[in-house]
């Protein structure tokens, strides 16, 4: 990995120093950053105009597949270009070698891409968040190590290896068992938001597949209630495994009364079949420590009440 080719498709940046600092620590590490421009685009929310963020996404067909692909930030803006993405010709230059990653809003660019083609993109760290950490009084934080390396190892390697030690209680009727199938997932609110629509993977395409989940300022009853969506939908129960990342940002209340992210989770995992363990614990989301998972890729995993791995080649 020597080339990082920057996109702003999504948000304005929230803070003019996080894409700087962002770009800076790259270089510090011998990359070169190019493209730099596009963070400082501003129209109203967004970072740039529709056309001009349009563009910006139909020009990588036409990158070296030497470049790696880096989303600054997600937000919101992404889903306004969908009908005039030319599929098609990104599909051709990631099989050509190109790698393109980012995670949150870019979660439909990702899906609409696995539903078009079946091209595997990269859903992992982004500029301003991940390699632009600002601590409580604005100094530089360094990148979290388990995101940087597992990073370097998808673009060099395009392999995923992960144990989670986590305690997994909602194993179903399953004690422990092992599954492979097509990873694919992504940010709930937006995975949700396509459901009926052509940019999400059909039921063929994500049949036993391995779903992979995570949402940020979300109340645990908007996630279940998605997550209600997706089972009444029957996508839920096309999966051969669930596994939830980071669920952030969130506050509950008084009249919660008890209730839970844990009881919307156990309320899911009552309506799905038994023989779908739901894994909880994955390193992925709106937070410091988090893996690159290949979206599209065929992945394997193994599982117990003590944990489980993940592993996938592409």
């Amino acid at each position: 990995m020597k080339h990082i080719h920057l996109i702003a498709p999504s948000g304005a940046s929230l803070d003019a120093r996080s894409p700087l600092a962002g770009i800076e620590w790259l270089r510090q590490q011998g990359l070169e950053v190019f493209n730099t421009d596009c963070v400082q685009r501003v129209e109203q929310r967004f970072a740039g105009t529709d056309a001009e963020r349009l563009a910006e996404i139909n020009q990588l067909a036409n990158l070296s597949p030497e470049m790696t692909v880096l989303a600054m930030r997600g937000g919101y803006g992404l889903h306004r270009l969908l009908p005039d993405i030319e599929w098609g010709a990104i599909a051709k230059a990631i099989q050509n070698g190109l790698q393109i990653c980012g995670h949150s809003d870019f979660t439909v660019f990702q899906l609409g891409l696995l539903a078009k083609t079946g091209a595997i993109t990269l859903a992992g760290p982004m500029l301003n968040f991940d390699f632009a950490c600002q601590g409580e009084q604005g100094e530089g934080v360094i990148p979290n190590a388990l995101m940087w390396e597992h990073f370097q190892t998808a673009i060099k390697e395009r392999k995923l290896d992960c144990a989670v030690n986590t305690p997994q209680p909602y194993l179903g009727k399953l004690s422990s068992g092992q599954t492979s199938g097509m990873l694919w997932g992504g940010n709930l609110t937006v995975l949700a938001g396509l459901v009926g629509t052509p940019y999400l993977p059909s039921s063929q395409q994500t049949q036993g597949g391995i779903l992979f989940l995570e949402d940020v300022n979300e109340h645990p009853y908007r996630i279940e209630r998605m997550l209600m969506q997706l089972l009444d939908a029957g996508i839920l129960s096309n999966q051969s495994a669930i596994l939830l990342g980071g669920f952030s940002a969130y506050r509950l209340y008084d009249n919660d009364r008890g209730y839970t992210l844990e009881s919307a989770i156990n309320t899911i995992t009552k309506r799905l079949p038994g023989n779908i363990p739901v894994l909880t614990g994955l390193p992925f989301g709106h937070q410091a420590e988090k893996l690159t998972l290949p979206v599209g890729a065929q992945a394997h995993i193994q599982y117990d009440a003590t944990g489980f791995t993940i592993h996938s080649q592409w």
